[in-house]
């Protein structure tokens, strides 16, 4: 059985707990069958932190983007982008999207810039976008479509089910985090129900969103298991079942 977590900050883990190691959280991660990560870029301040991490050990790749709520920080251009694109390891543009949560909508006309130009890299390399969606649903599912993204996933995925068939109808998947473990997000359980099996992904966005029943403690990518435990209890399924689908369809996603 193998599990990908398909978005996490590995740069960002806190190592202490694995003695300042990376090949300790990873060996950790292997015990609960996590063996492949998507180790997502921030901002391109600490592109090479992330792209030398998927240099160095097989079963890591890494994105390129700049995080919607990253404020002081270098602005992409979409010829950056592509430039950075251009490496085998580096399979996803972002992570991008809008927030207005951290960001009023009337103040974050930047924000939507930015977006625009990352869906153009994604176009014009061919490698999938990775969406930050927070308290922006109509306006990131209507800049997807009218700069016509085609494809991606929505990372994190805390919306209700209007939303997720709007991205599902825009060929994008949907992956579920730590969240649906939470005890107040039966809603969000509703939603993972109905997802299509071949459009489901999951993640742990470590090291933040830890799941139950760490919660409260710092995440790390080994604790997929536990997101692929609940989605498995949701729709009735198993563990290694969940497993297979998901890692199909980040193959499909990335490497198709």
């Amino acid at each position: 059985m193998q599990i990908v977590d398909s978005h996490c900050h590995i740069d960002r883990v806190d190592l202490d707990a694995f003695g300042g190691s990376i090949e300790s959280m990873l060996e950790h991660a292997s015990e609960l069958s996590v063996t492949k990560f998507l180790c997502v870029c921030i901002d391109l301040e600490h592109f090479d932190q992330v792209h030398n991490l998927s240099k160095s050990y097989s079963n890591i790749f890494a994105s390129v983007g700049v995080h919607p709520t990253e404020m002081h920080c270098k602005e992409p251009s979409v010829k950056e982008l592509l430039e950075y694109a251009q490496s085998d390891r580096v399979i996803a543009i972002g992570e991008t999207g809008l927030d207005y949560f951290h960001v009023k909508k009337d103040q974050a006309d930047w924000q939507r810039d930015r977006f625009k130009r990352h869906i153009a890299a994604s176009n014009d390399s061919g490698k999938p976008m990775i969406i930050h969606m927070r308290d922006s649903k109509d306006d990131t599912i209507e800049i997807l479509s009218s700069e016509r993204a085609k494809k991606g996933v929505m990372h994190c995925f805390a919306e209700d089910m209007e939303t997720a068939k709007a991205a599902l109808d825009l060929g994008f998947y949907i992956s579920f985090s730590g969240i649906i473990t939470f005890k107040s997000a039966q809603d969000l359980r509703e939603v993972a129900k109905q997802i299509p099996s071949d459009r489901i992904l999951i993640e742990t966005d470590s090291p933040y969103l830890t799941p139950v029943p760490y919660r409260g403690k710092p995440n790390s990518p080994a604790y997929t298991y536990y997101v692929a435990e609940k989605l498995a209890e949701i729709r009735n399924s198993s563990v290694a079942e969940i497993a297979r689908v998901t890692t199909q369809n980040f193959n499909q996603l990335f490497f198709s």
